[in-house]
């Protein structure tokens, strides 16, 4: 098909055509094997066209992952659905350039056909919106802020204003960063020590924690027993809360149990992100607006799996982090989570 010819030929129109566009480009075959790459995407992703023809996604180049930190290339890639279903198909994913640095791209893929109907090639274009990405954040935030000064039914009554067709209360899909931290062995330190002393050290820890989640721009969705859960609109900030937790917080508090005779604790926390839905859950006389889904599950599974007075996050947490923040965690282990088809990625937050 001339199309196809037209690739191979440095000097086609087409080539100089696709090599102009801002966007990344990239053309294969049914079976996901690489015919053409474009300047943009060379750019983007740091791979040249002499590296990745000739070799397919799954041949560790992008190692895409959606939202949810879920490894496309060899499950639900894009690609094989434009092609099985013969029709485009739109999603943001996060390829890992050749630095190892994830990103954010809004990816479409179209397919091409010959005359008979049959498949002979699926075109990529991706977008990096890493600067959109950042706006969205810094939106959430400027909305956190404003929520502190003003009531929420003013809040409610100005957004509502600005979007007539958002209804109020109704539950919505975000993209979040859900952490969760509980004290080791509570449940043996609290069978020796009398109810106010338990509590009264809840109440110390959940009080250094939430001073920190506010000061990152994070919310307390919840306190369960001696764990807390909270949400970040920003990975980065959820991260960097866990951190001061962890390098201030802590050792502040066992600073002034150990003064006054008490023994020090230890907690475990753990963080992941993804799309979850937020709404009020509840009865009729008393709601909680709380978050919940897979993403939510996945954090507390990660929690759990812990080191004490360690941070454990996911591979979706950590493809958003700035690479400041990436420097400072190592690789842990693929941990299996029941239900899930793939092991996740765990990465430690170095001592």
């Amino acid at each position: 098909m001339q199309f196809l010819e037209d690739l191979k030929n440095p000097d086609s129109e087409l080539v100089r055509t696709l090599n102009s566009l801002y966007d990344g480009v990239y053309v294969v075959n049914p079976k996901r094997v690489i015919l053409f790459w474009n300047k943009a995407a060379e750019e983007m992703t740091g791979y040249s066209a002499q590296e990745v023809i000739g070799k397919s996604c799954k041949d560790d180049i992008l190692n895409h992952i959606d939202e949810n930190g879920i490894l496309l290339c060899h499950t639900d890639c894009p690609i094989i659905r434009a092609i099985q279903c013969k029709c485009s198909t739109a999603e943001k994913v996060y390829p890992k350039s050749k630095s190892g640095r994830r990103f954010p791209v809004e990816t479409h893929v179209s397919i091409v056909q010959d005359e008979q109907g049959e498949v002979i090639a699926a075109i990529e274009v991706f977008r990096d919106i890493t600067h959109q990405e950042e706006y969205r954040i810094m939106q959430e935030k400027f909305n956190s802020l404003i929520r502190k000064y003003v009531s929420t039914t003013t809040y409610s009554d100005i957004q509502s204003r600005i979007q007539d067709d958002v209804q109020i209360n109704v539950p919505r899909i975000l993209d979040l960063s859900v952490l969760y931290l509980d004290v080791v062995n509570f449940t043996g330190y609290s069978e020796n020590k009398e109810p106010e002393e338990v509590v009264r050290l809840l109440n110390n820890l959940f009080g250094i924690c939430d001073v920190i989640t506010r000061e990152c721009y994070g919310d307390i969705d919840k306190f369960i027993g001696d764990a807390i859960m909270a949400v970040f609109h920003d990975a980065n900030d959820a991260v960097r809360s866990a951190m001061r937790i962890l390098d201030t917080g802590i050792p502040e508090l066992n600073r002034v149990r150990q003064g006054d005779g008490k023994t020090p604790i230890a907690i475990r926390i753990g963080i992941n992100s993804g799309l979850v839905m937020q709404g009020d859950v509840g009865t009729i006389d008393r709601k909680d607006l709380t978050v919940i889904g897979d993403a939510v599950n996945t954090a507390a599974r990660i929690e759990k799996a812990s080191l004490p007075n360690r941070l454990m996050i996911s591979e979706a947490t950590y493809a958003r982090l700035q690479p400041e923040l990436t420097q400072n965690f190592s690789f842990h282990s693929d941990y299996d989570l029941r239900g899930k088809a793939e092991a996740i990625k765990l990465f430690i937050l170095d001592k």
